[in-house]
C-alpha cells in the first residue's frame, strides 16, 4: 500500500568514510557544502553530547506514531542511524528509554527525530546520540501508516537511505552519498585550516587585514 510500506536500502556509505566524517566538526562539513543544507535549529542533542556519525535508515511516520520506527530498529544494524520525518510535531513522543536501550543492543549509531522524545533524563545521561525537536511525556500511538527506506525531508534537508548522517552540539547534517568522498576531503582540509588559524591566534600572528579591506571595498566610511 502506498504510504504504508517497507523498502530495501539499495546502497550505503562505506564505514571507513563514515569514520572519517566522525572526526570533523559538523560546522566544517556544512561550510564546504556551501551552508545550504541543515536539519534545522530545532534538532538538538538530547544525549550527553557524543558526536553522531552513521548511515541513514529513513522513516516517514505519521506525527505521533512510532510503529514504523519500531520496525526500523528491528531492521537496522550496527552503524545505522534511524532518521525520522514525523512532520515536526511534538505533541506525542516518538521514542523513549526502552526503545533507546533496545537500539543500543542492535548496535545502532543513533536517532534523528523530527519529533519529540520522552524519558529525557535517562536519554540525556546516555551516550547513544539522540537528536530531536522536543520533549513531552505524552506517549506515541502504534497504528501507522508510514514508510521505511524512502526519501524524506527534514526542514528542507533531503535524506535518502544510505546517506551519511553526522551530528554534534551544532546540529545535524546529511551528506549525500553521491559526492561524499569529495565533501570529506574538502571538510578535512577546512578543519586543518582552522587548526592553523587557532595556532596563529595563540602565537599572536593572526592577520586581520581582511576586515578593514572588506569594509573599504564595500564603501564603508570612517571618522
Amino acid at each position: 500500500m502506498y504510504g504504508f510500506q517497507v523498502h530495501t536500502r539499495q546502497r550505503q556509505a562505506r564505514q571507513e568514510l563514515v569514520e572519517r566524517f566522525r572526526n570533523i566538526p559538523v560546522a566544517n562539513i556544512s561550510d564546504v557544502m556551501s551552508r545550504m543544507t541543515a536539519g534545522g535549529a530545532r534538532l538538538r542533542p538530547m544525549h550527553d553530547g557524543t558526536p553522531l556519525a552513521g548511515v541513514a535508515v529513513t522513516v516517514k511516520s505519521r506525527p505521533g506514531d512510532n510503529l514504523m520506527i519500531h520496525h526500523a530498529i528491528d531492521m537496522a544494524g550496527p552503524g545505522d542511524v534511524i532518521v525520522v520525518d514525523a512532520g515536526g510535531d511534538v505533541t506525542n513522543s516518538l521514542i523513549g528509554e526502552i526503545m533507546v536501550a533496545y537500539a543500543e543492543t542492535r548496535g545502532i549509531s543513533g536517532f534523528v527525530l523530527d519529533g519529540a522524545i520522552r524519558d529525557a533524563a535517562v536519554i540525556r545521561a546516555g551516550r547513544l546520540p539522540v537528536f530531536a525537536a522536543g520533549v513531552t511525556h505524552r506517549g506515541p500511538y502504534k497504528d501507522g501508516p508510514g514508510e521505511i527506506n524512502c526519501k524524506i525531508s527534514i526542514d528542507g534537508m533531503v535524506v535518502e537511505p544510505g546517506d551519511i548522517i553526522v551530528g554534534d552540539d551544532d546540529g545535524v547534517l546529511c551528506i549525500p552519498l553521491d559526492g561524499a568522498e569529495a565533501i570529506c576531503q574538502d571538510a578535512e582540509a577546512k578543519s586543518a585550516q582552522e587548526d592553523t588559524t587557532r595556532q596563529a591566534i595563540t602565537d599572536g600572528r593572526l592577520n586581520r587585514e581582511w576586515v578593514i579591506n572588506t569594509l573599504r571595498a564595500r564603501g564603508c566610511t570612517f571618522p
